[in-house]
């Protein structure tokens, strides 16, 4: 017996109403995150119920934005594209339209990987996957030096990778 609670509140996407998940929705999603490709026959076998209320159970939690989506996790290394960069950045100002031209200028670089908006001494925080420091250079030069609002930028590359889940604990 696992020591994960009964249910397990979590805010929905409407903050007026809460969605409650209990244990058996909890194993599916953990089941999922290991493999997204089980069959509902197989799902429904790792959480001890039939295939129908484990459907079920997953149609809703897909309604309700709890699973966001299904995808496939490319091995970086084989594609080329295994020199990984955390890029820092600083804008030179803030407000709320350089703040939307900035994102945008990003969800347009496919090499972004990752962009988070974060607090501190920097502004946003990228994960940049590409083939090697020439390409970052070239990144850095024709795409991110292009942005009118970047200030400055610190650079860390990435030795070795230590963990990488692509779910969380729940």
């Amino acid at each position: 017996m696992n020591n994960y609670p009964t249910t397990h509140p979590l805010a929905s996407a409407d903050a007026s109403s809460d969605l409650t998940l209990d244990r058996t929705d909890l194993a599916i999603l953990r089941a999922l995150q290991q493999n997204a490709k089980l069959t509902t026959k197989e799902l429904a076998a790792a959480v001890h119920l039939t295939p129908t209320p484990v459907f079920e159970r997953l149609k809703r939690m897909e309604r309700q934005g709890v699973i966001k989506g299904y995808v496939a996790v490319l091995d970086a290394e084989k594609l080329n594209r295994a020199f990984v960069v955390f890029c820092s950045v600083k804008l030179s100002r803030m407000n709320h339209d350089i703040a939307i031209d900035f994102n945008r200028h990003i969800s347009e670089i496919p090499e972004v990987t990752e962009c988070y908006n974060i607090s501190g001494d920097y502004d946003y925080l990228l994960k940049i996957n590409v083939r090697d420091m020439t390409q970052y250079q070239q990144i850095l030069l024709e795409k991110l030096g292009t942005i009118e609002s970047l200030g400055s930028l610190k650079s860390s590359f990435v030795m070795a990778e230590v963990k990488h889940e692509y779910g969380f604990c729940i």
